[in-house]
């Protein structure tokens, strides 16, 4: 699989960022750019005029798209629930700290330790025969004797 990059400018915190993805998602992406609103200022997600759109407005794209998707509990998913899902997938496959710290673009490892926290939820949850949290995928509910 070919990887393709796109570079966000002055992000968070004023940074900028890249972001890595597949190329079957660059090429939905190549076919966005060719019919997206013209925009002076190169927005990946113009409003109808071309200008910057609100962090509000894509906070309410996520939520209406994730209720459109029959997600139960859409109403708290945001663009921070993307992340944190991609960050703690990639903990999950990887098991690499530093890798998810690279990809989230975390200068403090501290920062990025907080995503570990729902491996630990599950770690102990797992140890206990406990189930795992619905909304992650699995209804199964263990019972002891």
């Amino acid at each position: 699989m070919v990887a393709c990059r796109l570079t966000v400018r002055d992000g968070k915190g004023g940074k900028d960022r890249q972001l890595w993805f597949p190329e079957d998602v660059g090429e939905l992406l190549a076919e966005w750019f060719d019919r997206r609103p013209e925009t002076d200022e190169g927005w990946v997600l113009p409003t109808r005029n071309g200008k910057r759109t609100h962090p509000s407005g894509v906070r309410g794209m996520v939520g209406r798209n994730a209720e459109k998707s029959g997600i139960d509990w859409h109403e708290d998913v945001s663009p921070h629930t993307l992340r944190h899902t991609f960050a703690t997938n990639l903990l999950r496959r990887t098991g690499n700290i530093r890798l998810a710290q690279k990809a989230l673009g975390h200068s403090d490892l501290s920062t990025t330790i907080i995503y570990t926290r729902i491996l630990d939820d599950e770690l102990e949850a797992a140890k206990q025969g406990a189930a795992t949290p619905s909304h992650y995928g699995d209804d199964t509910t263990s019972h002891h004797s």
